[in-house]
């Protein structure tokens, strides 16, 4: 009897084709439009909305799953697509102060055309806002709608998005901040192609700027005086499922070009392949532990949330910082196996070393996590 394929069958067998594509997007920088189609040709795009919504409702662990696979073949793409399934987790959250309409809507056109959001948060002066300040970014409330200007950085998978999560401030005598959801495309608003990093080169996170742009004043989100917002735990445990998933998905295909390698490279001197050196298994033995202690830790987490646990912010940022300082360690391990071979641009290694050292940027920081999770042990002494 045939099997039903799951969720992450089709998305490892979407990654085959990603994982090719990925060699010239890396190279030249260009956006993967072609893997996006094809995600919405396999149902992927609303696959964390609720059912209520016209989602799938993918758990937790399979929206985990289903990135690593992704992220195995091309993590820009896997990238962008986290951030989708964050905003779909967000909407869809007991109490969410998004507008039912809207994420209805906003969902309906995930099913039907490569239809994707992101928050946009970062800004030039801000820096990332989990270390705390207030936008540059203006909404003015006037009577034709909310009028935004300023500038987002790094506002990963602009060249596709639809919406815009826009975090923003009022320009009330007291600011008050939220978001302010913006269609892609309205006047005034452009792309300014400034992506050009080491990593995730294919991930368009180019700066957005807003010159005055409208939006309908229903289109505020969480707007609330500074400091008033309420802080879901969960979401920043969410995020560390995915993005954990993603560059342990790198770290995987790191891995498995290495055992390729180790299997048929046999220098003359040695007269057989390295595979059958004994320093050289303990140093796979190494990796195999690291794949391990991240599939373990992601996978524990990802059932915390499944089973309706309140993770606190100081346990999933110990296990964010844990899982990507244990992904750049297993490719970093695989370069030292393969010296020169490992570093040319004619092989995977050194593509998947500037992409899993991007895992550490995603917030909370290390450093950020250690002190969190530092002065939270000391309080409890």
């Amino acid at each position: 009897m045939k099997l039903e394929m799951t969720w992450v069958d089709t998305a490892r067998t979407l990654a085959a084709d990603f994982g090719r594509r990925a060699v010239v997007h890396d190279r030249d920088g260009s956006f993967p439009h072609a893997n996006f189609a094809d995600l919405l040709q396999a149902g992927f795009l609303a696959l964390a909305a609720p059912r209520a919504f016209g989602g799938q409702q993918a758990s937790v662990t399979e929206l985990g799953e289903v990135i690593g696979a992704i992220g195995y073949g091309c993590p820009a793409t896997a990238l962008v697509l986290s951030m989708q399934y964050l905003q779909q987790r967000h909407m869809a959250r007991p109490g969410s102060a998004w507008p039912e309409s809207l994420a209805r809507q906003l969902v309906q056109e995930a099913t039907q055309s490569v239809a994707l959001a992101n928050s946009l948060r970062v800004e030039p002066e801000l820096g990332t806002p989990a270390r705390g300040g207030l936008p540059a970014t203006v909404a003015r409330r006037t009577p034709e709608g909310w009028r935004l200007s300023g500038r987002k950085i790094y506002s990963t998978g602009a060249p596709a998005l639809r919406w815009y999560a826009v975090w923003a401030r009022t320009d009330d005598a007291e600011p008050q901040v939220g978001t302010f959801l913006v269609r892609a495309g309205s006047p005034g608003v452009r792309i300014e192609e400034t992506w050009d990093h080491l990593g995730l080169r294919a991930s368009g996170s180019h700066d957005v700027v807003f010159d005055d742009v409208v939006t309908p004043l229903d289109h505020a989100i969480g707007v609330a005086p500074v400091g008033a917002q309420s802080r879901d735990t969960n979401m920043q445990a969410e995020m560390t499922v995915l993005l954990g998933a993603l560059y342990t998905g790198v770290a995987l295909a790191a891995r498995d070009w290495l055992l390729t390698f180790l299997r048929e490279r046999a220098p003359a001197s040695l007269g057989a392949p390295l595979a059958t050196l004994p320093r050289v298994q303990e140093a796979v033995g190494r990796i195999e532990a690291l794949l391990l202690s991240n599939r373990r830790l992601i996978a524990s987490l990802a059932r915390d949330l499944d089973g309706g646990a309140q993770v606190p912010l100081a346990d999933s940022g110990l296990i964010k910082t844990l899982v990507m300082r244990q992904a750049v360690e297993i490719v970093q391990e695989a370069l030292a196996l393969t010296s020169n071979h490992g570093l040319s641009r004619r092989n995977p290694l050194e593509r998947h070393l500037r992409d899993v050292l991007c895992g550490r940027i995603h917030t909370p920081q290390e450093d950020s996590a250690l002190v969190l999770a530092g002065r939270a042990a000391l309080e409890h002494a």
